[in-house]
């Protein structure tokens, strides 16, 4: 007897397979839907900012622009880049013909409690790294002035509410779809992990070539969280409180928001103690995957099936020859060895009966005589 074959279990990066009706083209469709979608809600918002400038009184830039102020205009930066979260729910489930929650984690779900141990994680290790950033030195900049409570803390708490959503949305979009649109035509995770970190670091602009090798770094990492554990939770913790305190350190001095400078135009020794805690907190991440199970995998969906033929055109099989009864055997399609029922009190079609029976027979109510009377015409 032929084995049924298990189901396959996909990784992360292949869930874009993981819907019944996935096709070829679907994945490919749905990046120019989201990045056509993407940069219609950037113009949308820009028209809607520059309306509101206008009728606020606010000054214009050299651009044409209106200047909100440094915490305000970061605000609407975060809040345009976190925009990029309901783009691409509604582009896996309207293009993908998956639930949108599979780019969340092969559960279907953001886990939160897996979420809120490696954000734990992540606080210490990412914080050891920025302190040691903060004591290198200057080389000649003026000294940063401190810009004082009222301004920090209001700063503060802009940032603690909108970067965590500015660093899921460039996860969902970079180690989500980005990474099962390339699994869905590759099996390995490299080749679907190593794409999405170029075009993570492309995405900051080009400083120096330490500034985009740490982007780089950084997407590989983030990438390799994601498939290790089968979801965007570490990695959307990484790059959540990597940014809040990058943004924090910022807004702690005088016109530190007002800065135009990116990840890209980092140097080599802050590259050098940023690696070394994305590394550290990859190895605690990995630390607590040795310590509890996590799902990894989720199972592909299995074809419909065969529907049994039935050998006749009744829903029974025969039973004993020449009763016509119901033999109490399953149906399984297979022939009944005793052949098609046989309908034996009951003459073939054109018979011609005799209505006298034969001395000693019983004649069945309802007949009008013996089933072994002789044909008439023959």
């Amino acid at each position: 007897m032929t084995q049924p074959q298990s189901a396959e279990q996909l990784p992360y990066h292949r869930l874009a397979r993981l819907s019944p009706r996935h096709r070829w083209w679907r994945p490919l469709l749905g990046t120019l839907v989201a990045a056509v979608t993407y940069l219609l809600t950037m113009v949308l918002l820009a028209v809607l900012l520059a309306a509101l400038g206008a009728a606020l009184g606010y000054p214009e830039d050299a651009d044409g622009w209106p200047e909100f102020g440094p915490v305000s205009s970061t605000a609407m930066d975060l809040l345009a880049i976190a925009t990029g979260i309901p783009v691409v729910l509604l582009t896996v489930r309207w293009i993908g013909r998956r639930p949108a929650g599979t780019v969340s984690s092969v559960t279907g779900r953001l886990r939160l409690r897996w979420l809120t141990r490696c954000l734990l994680t992540a606080v210490p290790v990412l914080g050891l790294a920025t302190g040691g950033m903060l004591l290198l030195p200057a080389d000649g900049e003026p000294a940063a002035q401190w810009a004082g409570w009222p301004v920090f803390g209001r700063a503060l708490a802009m940032l603690v509410v909108l970067v965590p959503l500015q660093a899921a949305a460039e996860e969902y979009v970079f180690r989500g779809w980005l990474t099962q649109t390339a699994g869905a035509f590759v099996r390995s995770p490299w080749a679907a992990l190593l794409p999405q970190a170029v075009l993570f670091a492309a995405a900051h602009g080009w400083g120096t070539p330490w500034g985009f090798a740490d982007l780089v770094a950084f997407g590989v990492a983030a990438g390799w969280l994601t498939w290790r554990t089968g979801g965007l939770e570490a990695s959307i913790a990484l790059h959540a409180v990597n940014n809040l305190l990058a943004f924090g350190v910022s807004a702690a001095v005088v016109d530190g928001l007002s800065g135009d400078e990116t990840a890209a135009d980092a140097p080599w020794q802050v590259v050098a103690l940023d690696v070394a805690g994305m590394a550290l907190y990859t190895a605690a991440v990995a630390w607590w995957l040795r310590r509890r199970h996590l799902d990894r995998t989720a199972t592909a969906p299995q074809p419909p099936a065969p529907v049994p033929a039935y050998p006749y055109p009744y829903p029974y099989l025969a039973g004993a020859a020449g009763t016509g009864q119901w033999s109490g055997r399953p149906l399984t399609g297979a022939p009944d060895p005793a052949g098609p029922p046989q309908w034996a009190d009951r003459p073939g079609p054109g018979a011609v009966v005799s209505e006298d029976p034969a001395p000693g027979t019983a004649v069945p109510p309802g007949r009008p005589g013996a089933g072994g009377g002789a044909a008439d015409g023959t």
